[in-house]
Formats: C-alpha cells, structure tokens, sequence
C-alpha cells in the first residue's frame, strides 16, 4: 500500500538555533524527507536564523553536511539536495537584543504562511516571541512552535505560557512532543475510536491493568548538567508518558478536531489521584563493566536525582476505578523499547486446566522499535496428546504490514508539517501542560521533603529490584524489555 501524500500550502518557515544540534539531527533532515516525497510545495522556504556570523552560502554547506550525515541518501541525489538548498536561506538575529530584526522582516513574504520554529533554550522563547510581534514579523496567521521542556514547575509553565499569549493567541501556539508524532501514537486513536471491537472492552470491567514504558538503552551523555537538574520524572514521566496515558484512557471526543482531543485528555489528567510515596520507585543506574554510573555520566559524585521512575497511577472515574497504570522509563536499561500493554481480565469462569506460566489476553502497542501491534491470544497447542493451551500473538509490524519500508516517517516531520496545515491535534494546548505539572509536582515535593536516595541499578538491566516489587505485590509482574 502506498501512502497518499498530502500536500500542504506555500510557507516560509524560520528556525530560530538553526545552527544547534537539534535542527541538524531532526529538523532540517525532516524537512528534506518531506521535500523528497512531494509533499513540500515548491514555493516553500527555509530560513535559518542564529547569532553566528555566517552568510547564506555558509550556512546552505553546513546544512549539506549535516544531511549527508544524517539523511545517507540525500548524498546519492545531487539534483535533489541542490533543489533543496536552493530553498534555504539564512539571517543572522540577536536573539535578546535588535539586531536582524529588520532583515529578517524583510526577506519575509506575505503572501504565504509564516511559522517560527523555537529550537532554542526555554529562557529564550518569551523574548524571541515578543520581538516577532513588536517588529510586525508575526502576523494574525502565524505560527509558533516551541520545544520542551514546557517548564520546571507549574509557576514556570503557567509564566511561559503568559509570555507566549502576549504575542501569540493559543490557536497559533505549537508546543510539540515528538512521542505525539509517532505512527503508533496516531494509530492509537484510530484503533479506539475507528473500530467497535474494542470500546466494550476498553474500561475497567476488562481491562485487569495497563503498563507504559519508555526504557532507554543510552545514559545522559552530553546532557548530564542539564539531567542533573530535571530527573526522569519532569524529563519523561511529566510529558511523554503523561501523553501516552491520555490517549489511551481518554473518552471518545465528539468529533476529531484539535481542541475536542484535547479537551479529553485535559479531563484524564483532572481525574488522576494523588499518588502516594509508596507507589513509586526511583532508581540511578550504576557502572557495570565498562559502562559508567550516572554519577560519573552528570559529573555530580552526590546527585540524588533519579534517571529512572516506575509508579502506579490511580485514575478516579467511572471508566477506570480499579484498574491501575502503572508507568516505567530509565536510562541505561537493557533495550531501547517503547510499548503500552493493555493486560486483560481472564475470563470469569476458567473450564480449562491452568496453564503453567499463562500470563492471559493482551494488547501490546510498540511505539519504538519497529512499530505496531500485537494481540496475545491463549489458543489450543495443535497436535495429539490431550488439550493443553498455548499464547501465540496476532502481529502487525507497521513496516511490513503496509509496505512502508521507502518512505520511514520521522515523528518530527509529520508534526511540522501538521504545524502548516494548521491542525494542533498532536500538539499540547497550554491548560493540559499545566494540568501535567499540577500533578507532577506533589509527587516530586514528596520524595524531596523525605531526602530519599534513588534505588541502583545495574546498567544494562531492567531497573532496579523495587520495581519489580512494585508488581509483585499486587501479583502482576512487568513485561520483559526486549
């Protein structure tokens, strides 16, 4: 099956830290991609601003070699990667004072959809958003994306979002997390709320308990100052799993529209109960063979902050009262794996002998690596000999399964080109990211009032001990990381 590409309008888009790594990683190779496939149309423009000192024909080779870096094929295909470059172009800004303003204003045309792509530190977004308005750079049709980290707290998310809304209404407000951008996330819904099999079953009549998790084989390399200062539960648990657990606990909205997804998932994380200091576990990986421990990894020999989270999370309505969430994410585990597991009840009455090791009915959604889906069925084992049960899986790899192995979407080129047709679903609105931190903040003032030093753990591993106990002593046990 081939994908219908869907092409959006002409657009001039500005990314602000277009020399910083992210933009050389992720967006500038994203962006090619889309070029690639059609779906940019011809009359679309790149243009690159930063401080440094570089004029445009500089900045279109340094563009080159990071796509011949990270994007092997652009290298291959000259005239493509010519008529992407021919696109580019590059303004030097001073981000906190006045200087490119003017120029920047200029080379802008105003016949097209102007979006401003904030892949710069979070100290900076309330000024750069000011100086689009106060230059007449931002039109009432603009855009603005911004990055995560949406805040340390809830008083800094509520001050950011302040300083956006000076300048930006929330409609022309972007704040993008690539999880929300993988096929998988999408499909999600589209399995919920596209196919009538499964809403009977989707509440807590049937659903015995739900696990997330978000496992990372890397450490904090490179970005050990600034984990050391954020821990995994704002870095993942108060975003990316936060977002994980709103699609899949959500109501069905009325209709697929931006603000009805989102409205839903405002009303999950409103319906999430105090958790208790007894339900989490925080962990730090430590060295094991050649592999350092995160205190070496964040250069903070007295560090208590936690590089992994597991906990079990209570929501208080009508759908899911008595059937638990529990959450996991670390660094330095044995794979990197993202999954949700969806473990059905068994059945009420079993009229079958049990099977050692049964471990029963589940939906297993693979976010990364390989995405798709599996259902865990408990089916007859073929052959003589008596009637003994055995677990086989119905498999859909998404690569396989719709012949997409040419055309691999990356999570942050989808979400950019959401960003010019003007659909916000997959974006976070500004009430869900303060919901997020109202929540996550008593639990992080918890372990900080009770000076509670994080469990090791082994890198390479699947966390520490207490996790598993976690499980255990309501008699589940977590699914392996493969």
């Amino acid at each position: 099956m081939v994908s219908r590409v869907i092409p959006v309008a002409p657009f001039d888009l500005v990314i602000f830290g277009a020399t910083g790594d992210l933009a050389r990683r992720k967006i500038l190779p994203g962006l090619f991609h889309r070029f690639a496939v059609g779906q940019m149309p011809d009359a679309a423009r790149i243009i690159g601003v930063a401080r440094t000192d570089m004029d445009e024909s500089a900045f279109r080779a340094d563009v080159q070699a990071g796509l011949s870096e990270f994007v092997p094929q652009a290298a291959g295909n000259s005239e493509m990667l010519s008529r992407f470059l021919d696109r580019i172009g590059y303004v030097r800004v001073d981000a906190t004072g006045d200087e490119g303003w003017s120029a920047l204003r200029d080379v802008l045309r105003a016949d097209v959809v102007r979006a401003f792509y904030l892949s710069v530190a979070p100290s900076l977004f309330g000024a750069i958003a000011a100086r689009l308005h106060d230059h007449g750079i931002a039109t009432a049709e603009s855009r603005i994306v911004v990055e995560k980290p949406f805040g340390h707290d809830l008083d800094s998310a509520r001050a950011l979002n302040v300083d956006l809304r000076q300048s930006f209404d929330e409609h022309q407000i972007y704040r993008i997390d690539h999880y929300l951008g993988k096929e998988t996330v999408q499909n999600l819904m589209a399995l919920r709320f596209a196919n009538s099999l499964w809403e009977p079953l989707w509440n807590a009549t049937h659903v015995d308990h739900v696990q997330i998790t978000v496992a990372e084989s890397l450490g904090v390399e490179g970005r050990g100052e600034y984990y050391d200062r954020v821990g995994a539960m704002r870095d993942m648990v108060q975003n990316h799993l936060m977002q994980l657990l709103c699609l899949i606990a959500m109501e069905p909205p009325s209709r697929f529209t931006p603000n009805a997804v989102r409205d839903e998932k405002v009303k999950v994380i409103g319906s999430l109960e105090a958790t208790a200091l007894g339900d989490i576990v925080r962990g730090q990986y430590r060295a094991r063979g050649d592999e350092k421990s995160y205190r070496d990894d964040a250069g903070n020999r007295a560090s208590r902050t936690e590089s992994f989270v597991a906990m079990k999370v209570n929501i208080g309505n009508w759908r899911w009262a008595g059937t638990p969430f529990y959450l996991r994410t670390g660094k330095k585990m044995r794979a990197r794996s993202s999954e949700i597991a969806v473990v059905f009840r068994d059945p009420p009455h079993m009229i079958f002998p049990r099977m050692e090791g049964r471990r029963g009915n589940a939906l297993i959604i693979r976010l990364q690596p390989n995405e798709g889906i599996t259902l865990r069925n408990t089916i007859k084992e073929p052959g003589p000999g008596g009637f003994r049960l055995a677990e086989v899986n119905l498999d859909m790899t998404f690569a396989d399964a719709l012949d997409q192995q040419g055309d691999p979407q990356d999570a942050y080129e989808r979400l950019i080109m959401d960003v010019f047709r003007g659909d916000q679903t997959l974006f976070m609105r500004g009430d869900e990211v303060e919901a997020a931190w109202a929540w996550a903040d008593p639990i992080i003032a918890q372990w900080e009032e009770a000076g509670l030093t994080p469990s090791g753990y082994d890198a390479g591993s699947s966390g520490p001990e207490d996790a598993l106990m976690l499980m255990h002593r309501d008699a589940r046990r977590w699914r392996e990381i493969e």
